[in-house]
């Protein structure tokens, strides 16, 4: 189905409904890239929503790794499934429910992405924190300014270093009657740092 070692499956790839949500392409290949993935490794994706991280994650950390996926919509557990049963992948792991529950049952983690969490992003990221192996990484996706802020405050409490901070804007071509347009999609603040 996808046979590179980049990431970047184009999103009309996936399998979609409209109330789940799903990590653009172009977004996805910045959260994976700094995470730092390598073969092997134990990956949660926090909010897994359509599953896009979790099957971009799935590939980079290759047959040897696995990937714990989160989320407390049914539906989007159901459809990173059909994902990953599409991109014939096998070391995905779906776990239906509340994240600040299920973080404290999985073992310890080399990656952890930080996706939609209902508003509890903070004490999300500080239960991930007892998870996530020593220099092992953590990468949260935000659109909100008050969720940046909450995740700055707690990544100090907790000590992080190489905390980065990048905004991306995303504009994509779309054909019309006389030429081709950009439009422009919401910008994404993506936040990531290494454990200490």
């Amino acid at each position: 189905m996808w046979n590179n070692k980049t990431p970047g499956i184009p999103d009309e790839l996936f399998e979609r409904t409209d109330k789940v949500p799903i990590t653009k392409e172009e977004v996805r290949t910045i959260q994976i890239s700094k995470a730092r993935l390598k073969p092997g490794q134990i990956v949660y994706d926090i909010g897994c929503g359509s599953g896009s991280i979790s099957v971009e994650s799935a590939l980079q950390v290759e047959s040897s790794g696995k990937v714990l996926a989160i989320d407390f919509d049914e539906k989007a557990i159901d459809l990173t499934k059909k994902n990953a049963q599409k991109f014939q992948i096998s070391n995905i792991r779906t776990i239906f429910g509340n994240a600040k529950e299920k973080i404290l049952e999985l073992e310890q983690a080399d990656a952890i992405f930080i996706g939609g969490t209902g508003g509890d992003t903070q004490k999300i990221v500080e239960l991930s924190q007892t998870k996530l192996k020593s220099k092992g990484r953590i990468v949260i996706g935000t659109i909100l300014i008050e969720t940046l802020s909450s995740v700055l405050q707690i990544l100090e409490k907790l000590q992080f270093e190489e905390v980065d901070i990048t905004q991306v804007t995303i504009s994509k071509s779309r054909k019309t009657t006389t030429g081709t347009m950009m439009l422009a999609r919401n910008p994404v603040t993506i936040i990531s740092a290494t454990k200490t």
